[in-house]
């Protein structure tokens, strides 16, 4: 099974952690399952960039990104050349290191 490497992220990961997801899951839906309780203001659908993150090493296996998913990263906060939505970004069978960003573009957090 795939791991993914969190960097320390002060909110959602402080000490940054160590997780496997199997194949097929989406980097959000992994994060979320390991209690790394990642912003997903659309419910995953595509609709907003709150789960945007940023993949270190690994991103070449990751599906490719379709041009709704690009169109919606031009309007993510810490915008680089490895940013992908988590909601659509699926693991395949190489490990994984992304950097979750400081900031999004959510102004209205649940729960805060």
């Amino acid at each position: 099974m795939p791991q993914i490497v969190v960097l320390p992220h002060a909110e959602y990961c402080p000490d940054g952690a160590v997780i496997e997801a199997p194949s097929g899951t989406s980097i959000c839906e992994a994060l979320l399952e390991n209690d790394i309780e990642i912003e997903h203001a659309c419910e995953m659908s595509c609709a907003c960039t709150t789960c945007h993150v940023i993949v270190r090493e690994g991103g070449d296996s990751l599906n490719e990104s379709d041009e709704l998913e690009d169109d919606l990263l031009d309007r993510a906060w810490g915008l680089c050349p490895q940013s992908r939505l988590s909601c659509q970004a699926i693991i395949a069978q190489k490990d994984l290191v992304i950097e979750i960003p400081k900031y999004s573009i959510n102004h209205a957090k649940e729960n805060h």
